[in-house]
């Protein structure tokens, strides 16, 4: 089974092409595939498959095995592996997920190969139940306790749930207990991404990313969306801004239609074969293979 391993902004995953939809992922598979010491190490995998409603369908799994509903980072580095391998010669695509179907503009280099792609995310989530946020009162100012400490928070879905936490400087050295503590606050019925985000002007924002399942990672494509859109309804920032993350910078528009709009990079890092240990822990796959 071969794979290509692709990152946007240092947000990492292991790229699978099945378009005969022939591969079923399980759990366990996608932990040891994401796995860092004993696997390839990836911050998720994503299943390139067909759909009946759009080009190509992103199946996308975190790092624990945990089926997830968008990855913004991720749908860029889709977009980049079927232009650059001839599965599609457009500039503009569509692309299915468990969050609806996203259209996705290709920008491409001097060589032809595909840089950067911009992805109109949709229209944001603000309603309480929707997000999903227990409780009740204005998800756009929410206290969140953690730690022994209440953090002012704004918490909006772009397709999958996220808490927005303002803070004057990142956490570092509590940033791995902060994480977690919000991530599973009896607040999310679904569990939380976490953004860490500092105001640095009127059109711009520094985060650091605590992800739902994964831990931290460089870069979050839908997490960037949601703190631009924080920003913008808390009023620190215009309705574009640059999301300065570790892993690279995303520009986010929340455009006046309500839409959201991301633009960044996606980029090939490698690729390779996987061995007979991960198939193994697909029985049904190993089987028609075998």
């Amino acid at each position: 089974m071969r794979f290509v391993k692709m990152h946007g902004a240092g947000n990492d995953f292991v790229m699978i092409e099945d378009l005969g939809d022939a591969l079923q992922p399980n759990a366990p598979f996608v932990a040891a595939v994401c796995d860092r010491h004993f696997g390839v190490g990836a911050d998720g995998l994503i299943r390139i498959t067909r759909a009946s409603d759009a080009e190509f369908f992103m199946d996308y799994y975190n790092a624990d095995g945990e089926v997830a509903e968008m990855c913004g980072n991720g749908i860029r580095c889709l977009a980049k592996y079927v232009a650059d391998r001839g599965l599609s010669g457009a500039d503009e695509i569509t692309v299915g997920t468990r969050a609806g179907v996203k259209r996705l503009q290709l920008y491409r280099d001097a060589r032809g190969s595909v840089d950067r792609v911009r992805v109109d995310m949709g229209a944001p989530i603000l309603g309480r139940a929707q997000i999903p946020l227990s409780g009740n009162g204005d998800p756009t100012h929410e206290s969140i306790e953690a730690g022994g400490e209440v953090f002012d928070a704004t918490c909006v879905s772009m397709g999958n749930p996220h808490a927005v936490v303002w803070v004057d400087s990142i956490p570092h050295e509590r940033f791995a207990a902060l994480g977690p503590a919000i991530e599973t606050s009896p607040l999310f019925p679904a569990k939380t991404n976490v953004e860490f985000t500092e105001v640095l002007n009127g059109h711009e924002v520094r985060v650091r990313v605590w992800e739902r399942g994964v831990g931290e990672t460089l870069a979050c494509g839908t997490g960037a969306c949601a703190a631009g859109v924080a920003a913008h309804l808390r009023g620190f920032t215009g309705r574009t801004v640059a999301v300065h993350l570790p892993g690279g910078t995303l520009d986010i528009e929340w455009a006046d239609d309500d839409r959201v709009f991301m633009t960044g990079p996606a980029e090939e890092a490698f690729q390779g074969e996987l061995g007979a240990r991960f198939i193994e822990l697909l029985p049904a796959y190993s089987q028609t293979k075998g």
